[in-house]
């Protein structure tokens, strides 16, 4: 297969992940809720609520990020709940401790995206599932989002460069800090220091020197074949 070597390039993500410090929330209830958790399945576009048991108690519909802009894969928590939060993220907004950026659960206002990779990371429902979503969800709750931190597999992970971030920017830094060639912080943001890291690996292994991670980089480095 294409993307036979994804699943190591799974456990290295898993393994260097790290949440930071959790953002004051707007509300304050027990910081870990047992009762229900959110399961988010990016194949199907749909937000599942499962109970204790793992039993799914309701679905929605949902629209995830695109190819270029992904929504990151992996567990999460709930770390703050709005009501009306901005422009654009329709009547409420339930945020997730993701390292690299913000990124959270919302409504919008444009609901002809729901059931499609139209977002720009984000999980967006319609409002009035997500105003449903919001009385339920506690600081703490579990979100789980399926997938591979490479993207789907029928896909080409995309090419990375300054200014990025998310998963794949995680594992990249952590593979070139591995063979020695990035000093950084390893926090899934695709800055300067990574960027040179990324030139010197290609320079030691004769591919073209600008510092992008196009596929012939992620086949270089073993993350797929």
């Amino acid at each position: 297969m294409l993307f036979a070597k994804r699943a190591m390039a799974l456990i290295l993500f898993l393994a260097f992940l790290h949440s930071p410090a959790e953002a004051a929330p707007s509300h304050t209830q027990a910081a870990v809720p047992g009762y229900i958790s959110i399961q988010i399945d990016p194949l199907k576009n749909k937000l599942l609520i499962v109970d204790a048991q793992g039993n799914a108690l309701k679905s929605y519909p949902i629209a995830l990020g695109t190819p270029k802009t992904p929504t990151p894969t992996g567990d999460y928590v709930v770390i703050n709940k709005y009501k009306n939060w901005g422009s654009g993220f329709g009547t409420r907004w339930i945020g997730l401790n993701v390292p690299w950026g913000t990124y959270g659960i919302h409504g919008t206002n444009r609901p002809h995206s729901i059931g499609h990779d139209a977002s720009h990371g984000c999980i967006r429902m319609l409002n009035k599932h997500v105003e449903a979503l919001y009385e339920l969800v506690e600081i703490g709750t579990k979100v789980t989002i399926r997938g591979h931190v490479l993207g789907e597999p029928h896909l080409n992970p995309r090419p990375l460069a300054k200014g990025d971030s998310g998963g794949e920017v995680l594992l990249l830094q952590n593979r070139l800090r591995g063979g020695a060639y990035y000093k950084g912080v390893c926090n899934g943001k695709f800055d300067s220091s990574t960027e040179y890291a990324m030139k010197l690996y290609e320079k030691a292994n004769d591919l073209p020197i600008d510092g992008v991670v196009s596929f012939q980089d992620y086949v270089s480095l073993g993350l797929v074949e």
